[in-house]
């Protein structure tokens, strides 16, 4: 026998082994959730989450090893937690639009095995977190060339939701239409605004006269239903498929690196990750936001960006939004949210995550 098989033999065995240990910790996870659901606890505790990772890391003697274990313990705990919200029937995804629009695809991808909730907006997504009808709620955040979605920062502001994960994913828009229509007979095209930004240029130089619409999934949908050939669509190659359109024109973003950053929110505050987000206000004394701003510098902080919106009850006062480069269970980012308690009217932790990518 050669090393290659011999090591081979040695990855079956360990693999029957972890098989068969993991349908012995899902069973005990079955009397912990049993547990839970008798005295009506979350399934997800943040504290007891370290705790498990903080002492599984402590039994590996391969300091080298310990970032992959890291990744190895957390990925089986968000399984664990996946299988007691299925469990109790919470294995739910909410939306906003419809099936083929760009949040479809985010949500399936990065919940393949749950059920996904449709929503009329992105309010409803929030109210579907919110009151436990979905365990989590899939919304555009912003685009690399449209700019950022102001809405969904002033649900964050309103809402007690927190940002679980922030994904990026690579956006092909497309012009979609009846079959059989020729680009000469379109006169008008309809999508959601962001889409219609992102593909300006391309709308501009064919002399197509843009008209928002909800959702770019609806969009397509409803030039299906219409029978309208002066009508298309921006939308998905799958809104295509769903809806029975032509696939007119492919790629026309006016940017070919369009990406559409996506958060995941949900009710539970996450502690790992290495950037958190936060929304702040400040009182209108002169230079306090500057202050803010050197505070964060001053600890050793990297402030990735910072954005403010207007305060939609009180006029000309806002609130900021700021990304930070750091852990939440670090002691230095616990004396930074107390400085900033100190020097802030309002200081909201949004989430701690890892900034990754859709594939």
């Amino acid at each position: 026998m050669s090393k290659l098989d011999e090591a081979r033999s040695t990855v079956n065995r360990i693999d029957a082994e972890i098989a068969r240990l993991f349908e012995e910790r899902l069973a005990a996870v079955g009397d912990i959730l049993a547990y839970k659901r008798e005295n009506r606890l979350p399934v997800f505790d943040a504290a007891r989450e370290q705790q498990v990772i903080e002492k599984n890391l402590a039994l590996l003697q391969n300091e080298e090893l310990k970032p992959y274990y890291r990744q190895f313990i957390q990925s089986f705990m968000d399984i664990c937690k996946d299988y007691q919200r299925a469990e109790l029937k919470q294995n739910t995804v909410a939306f906003a639009g419809a099936e083929g629009a760009f949040a479809s695809q985010a949500a399936h991808s990065l919940f393949p095995n749950y059920t996904c909730n449709i929503c009329e907006d992105f309010e409803q997504v929030f109210l579907q977190v919110i009151n436990g009808e979905a365990a989590f709620g899939v919304i555009p955040f912003e685009n690399s060339y449209a700019g950022e979605v102001g809405e969904v920062f002033d649900l964050l502001f309103k809402y007690s939701c927190h940002i679980q994960g922030i994904w990026d994913l690579p956006i092909r828009q497309n012009l979609l239409a009846l079959p059989g229509v020729k680009l000469s007979e379109v006169q008008t095209v309809l999508s959601h605004p962001q889409a219609l930004n992102q593909c300006a240029r391309f709308l501009h130089d064919n002399g197509l006269k843009p008209m928002a619409y909800a959702n770019t999934a609806l969009a397509a949908q409803y030039v299906a239903e219409t029978q309208d050939p002066s009508l298309a669509a921006i939308a998905s190659a799958e809104s295509a498929e769903l809806y029975g359109l032509n696939l007119l024109v492919a790629d026309i973003n006016s940017s070919t690196a369009n990406t559409t950053r996506f958060i995941v929110i949900g009710q539970d505050l996450p502690l790992t990750g290495s950037r958190f987000n936060l929304l702040f206000t400040v009182n209108h004394h002169a230079g306090q936001l500057a202050r803010v701003m050197s505070l964060i510098g001053d600890l050793g902080f990297n402030m990735e960006s910072i954005k403010s919106r207007p305060m939609k009850d009180i006029p000309w006062q806002y609130y900021f939004y700021v990304e930070i480069e750091g852990s939440l269970q670090d002691d230095a980012t616990q004396n930074l949210l107390q400085a900033l308690k100190n020097n802030c009217d309002t200081l909201k932790i949004l989430g701690s995550y890892d900034l990754q990518q859709i594939k």
